[in-house]
């Protein structure tokens, strides 16, 4: 072999013989266990940045090292198509969304086979295909005949640039998030699912998932499973017209126990007593239009001034009777609740702003830890203790006086106990164009009516014209008009529609026949699912939910889509930046500024190449453009080649936390497989070695023997259990250098080395699988290293004839020894107080205990 490395045509050849053989083609079979390896497929934007290579690695080298250990390994691949960057693009650049889409997908499509993802690229589809999107509207047409779609009017989060409806998440600031207009709040009819009615279930079942608890956590807080009081208010018109249902004002509250600390009500601005009020009190038309304005997110409403307009309605509390005011309040929302709150300033935060603002009585009617009323001068007091101020409830804690007032409620008839969830029905509409059209038609009656199977596919037409002024779809009749007063829907569905169920179609993405068959059964559920801990709460509910639907129309039978859950950390790297003299910041990609570094590291001076002027180091951040720290992959890629741009991102952290960007640390990944390339050429040199013979082997080559098989294993568990590649790569390393140390040439130094530098191939296989698979040929092997076997494991080589422990003398480290391995107590315990300096610390002194720790330590009390 040549004794250079040339990533280059290593990687060239290696993907011509994995293409030419179909090397990652998954077969159904029944010999071997399963692994079905996944990682979040990417939306095609034009080019890959690191983080797609870092998830993307991450998700191969699994595979890979399942595919080893004899599983049936399915990796496929597709694109997360449709949304509103194409059709912003189709408008900024006059291109139509399927050409650009299709453009982009080619491309970064080269970019996953250059390097080297172990795919099988047969599987391969995008959503916004037909064939794919097909199934869907298939599927919600099922949906629909069972009810569990409903369409109703909703207020809804309005970007009158992007002309769609946005989702609190998209919400920053008030502003859409990517066209950074003022959203809106507007009432119009959209399709919903049904998720409410499997919260309980999708709440239970994240018991049966081997996911991060973080991720857990955040997907219960957003169900909101919460067990409360629905409770009901009398309003009183104080002389006013109430509107029709107005005499009841009904709330739900978990924390009954501060019922008597209620001081007045809060209703949304869309609330039917917030109309009824415009004809009688000033100004309340235009604040309830200032209310539209604003975000809907909870963390909008947590940091928002609160504000509000007397309805000139007030309601009696059902227990003292006491007549209360009711405000309309910019921080009540319809879509939360019954769009009424009971407010207790004294112990809820946002209602103690509104009355401070409003100089409404504050009354204190839970004790603090000493038993006294608490200083509401600065705010609430939000903890559980004990009622006072409230009557026969006084001196109960929190389940007994949720207990008595609840069942004085109930007995009342003014309340019941109830559990609610915070999740909220999920909105699939969305008006925009570059999305799966809905199935659904309108009757010259008001009929609506899903589409039967023989009007499916609705394929998005591909010829449009586009404006800023919203869905194109709506200005084609030859689209929307079916004749006799029929029409097809226009909205298109929320794009979350196609990832939630895209895993199921990799399955079977050649049926044309089925939405799913049985190989979905068979290769369900996910082994391993790997993204972003940014779809923690959406992708992954929704997807949950899909399931599930599916599963109880017959067409999976697993309960959950993604049985473990690895989310990696963001790939960071430094910033730096010049100030404008007319205010703001010009960003300079770190590859373009010359720095110069402290000892340990830390960026001291840094100038731009083309100009030699400062600029300053703005910090360590997630690659983003706007930050201008990016790193192309494919110019890394050209500069050093795939493997060693695998190795370094599997090398420079573990999976899930952040990795920081280092050309450095690339250049030494680059050095080190240059390195083991030229030690395998020149271990290939010294000639071919006998068959290994442990019992022929000097206490040196046994201390190297045991090197690998240490090694081995160290691998394994951090593949396989911890996915922790980044120790498994530092312990391959270890065994190089070991290995490079090795002067003897007799035949069994010869062998024990040829185990050493196998191991090391097979080990680094996953990671670095182009230069492995040009290594392992060169060590003689016929089979592709992608079909061996992981090293097997020789326990016998891990034995030792003598261990090395450390001894301390009243905790205090004073000597390592080395004993025989079958030493017993008294032997290791002489051993360790013959020992020179461990002798001068106790000479003089009474030795009270002696504290042996098999294989590990000894410690010595003295006194």
């Amino acid at each position: 072999m040549d004794a250079q490395y040339n990533p280059f045509e290593t990687e060239r050849d290696a993907q011509r013989f994995w293409e030419q053989n179909h090397s990652f083609r998954a077969v159904e079979r029944d010999d071997r266990e399963k692994f079905y390896s996944l990682c979040m497929f990417p939306y095609p934007s034009g080019k890959l940045h690191m983080g797609h290579v870092r998830n993307y690695t991450i998700g191969d080298v699994v595979s890979r090292y399942q595919r080893m250990k004899g599983r049936n390994v399915l990796q496929p691949m597709g694109w997360d198509a449709f949304g509103m960057p194409a059709e912003n693009a189709a408008i900024n650049n006059r291109v139509a969304p399927a050409d650009w889409t299709h453009q982009n997908i080619d491309y970064m499509r080269s970019q996953l086979r250059a390097l080297g993802y172990a795919y099988d690229w047969e599987r391969e589809f995008a959503t916004c295909d037909a064939d794919y999107y097909r199934w869907e509207q298939w599927f919600f047409a099922r949906l629909v005949e069972k009810g569990l779609v409903y369409k109703k009017n909703a207020t809804v989060n309005w970007d009158p640039v992007d002309n769609t409806v946005l989702a609190n998440e998209q919400v920053i600031d008030g502003r859409g998030w990517r066209s950074g207009a003022r959203v809106e709040r507007r009432e119009i009819p959209l399709w919903f699912l049904r998720i409410t009615d499997y919260a309980e279930e999708l709440l239970a079942d994240l018991d049966h998932v081997d996911w991060p608890e973080q991720v857990k956590t955040m997907q219960r807080n957003w169900i909101g499973k919460s067990r409360g009081v629905e409770l009901d208010f009398e309003v009183a018109a104080d002389g006013a017209a109430l509107p029709e249902g107005g005499e009841q004002l009904t709330v739900f509250t978990t924390r009954p126990d501060t019922l008597m600390g209620v001081t007045y009500l809060a209703v949304a601005a869309d609330h039917p007593l917030a109309a009824a009020a415009e004809t009688h009190v000033e100004g309340m038309a235009e604040f309830r239009r200032e209310c539209r304005q604003g975000g809907t997110s909870e963390a909008d409403l947590a940091v928002m001034e609160k504000r509000g307009l007397a309805t000139g309605f007030s309601a009696l509390h059902p227990i003292s009777g006491e007549r209360l005011p009711i405000f309309v309040a910019n921080f009540v929302l319809m879509e939360y609740g019954t769009g009424a709150v009971m407010a207790v300033p004294g112990h809820d935060q946002r209602d103690w702003e509104f009355a401070t603002r409003y100089q409404l009585p504050i009354v204190a009617v839970i004790a603090n830890l000493e038993g006294d009323a608490p200083d509401l001068s600065a705010g609430a007091f939000t903890e559980h203790g004990t009622l006072i101020n409230s009557a026969t409830f006084d001196g109960l804690d929190f389940d007994a006086a949720f207990a008595a007032i609840s069942s004085r409620l109930e007995n009342e008839g003014r309340g019941r106990v109830k559990t609610n969830f915070r999740l909220r029905d999920w909105g699939v509409a969305r008006q925009r164009y570059w999305g799966a059209p809905i199935p659904v038609k309108y009757g010259p009656t008001g009929e609506t009516v899903a589409l039967s199977d023989d009007e499916l596919p609705v394929e998005l037409p591909r010829e449009v014209e586009f404006d800023a002024t919203g869905s194109p779809l709506r200005k084609m009749p030859a689209f929307y008009d079916l004749g006799e007063g029929w029409t097809r829907e226009t909205d298109t569905f929320d794009t979350f529609m196609e990832s939630s169920w895209y895993y199921a179609r990799f399955c079977c993405a050649d049926n044309h026949q089925a939405m799913l068959d049985a190989r979905a059964d068979y290769w369900l559920p996910v082994d391993i699912y790997i993204g972003g801990i940014e779809h923690a709460i959406l992708h992954l509910l929704y997807a949950r939910f899909f399931h599930k639907l599916m599963r109880d129309f017959g067409l999976v039978k697993s309960d959950e889509p993604f049985q473990r859950l690895l989310t990696q950390g963001m790939v960071v790297a430094e910033t730096y930046y010049r100030e404008r003299s007319g205010g703001g910041r010009d960003w300079f990609n770190p590859q373009e500024v010359s720095v110069e570094r402290d000892e340990r590291g830390r960026p001291q001076t840094a100038r731009l190449d083309r100009d030699g002027e400062p600029v300053t180091p703005g910090g360590i951040e997630k690659m983003s453009k706007s930050k201008n720290n990016g790193v192309d992959p494919q110019s890394m890629i050209d500069r050093f080649g795939a493997d060693s741009v695998r190795l370094f991102t599997m090398f420079a952290a573990p999976p899930e936390q952040s990795l920081e960007w280092s050309d450095a640390g690339l250049e030494g990944s680059y050095r080190f497989l240059r390195r083991l390339w030229r030690q395998v050429a020149e271990h290939l040199q010294a000639g071919t070695p006998p068959a290994l013979d442990p019992g022929a082997l000097d206490d040196e080559l046994r201390t190297l023997r045991r090197k690998t098989h240490e090694t081995i294993a160290k691998a394994d568990d951090d593949f396989g259990r911890r996915l922790t590649f980044n120790t498994a790569i530092a312990a391959v390393m270890e065994l190089s250098n070991a290995l490079g140390k090795l002067e003897s040439s007799a035949p069994q130094a010869l062998a024990v080395a040829r185990e050493g530098f196998e191991t090391c191939v097979l080990l680094l296989a996953p990671i670095a699988p182009h230069a492995m698979h040009a290594l392992w040929h060169a060590l003689g092997h016929e089979t592709p290293v992608i079909d061996a076997d992981w090293p097997r494991l020789d326990d016998s080589a891990l034995a030792r004839d003598s261990i090395e422990l450390a001894v301390q003398v009243n905790g205090k480290l004073r000597a390592r020894i080395e004993v025989p391995s079958a030493a017993d107590r008294d032997d290791i315990e002489r051993h360790a107080r013959d020992d020179a300096n461990v002798q001068r610390h106790i000479e003089g002194k009474t030795v009270r205990k002696v504290i042996v720790v098999p294989g590990k330590l000894v410690n010595i009390v003295v006194g």
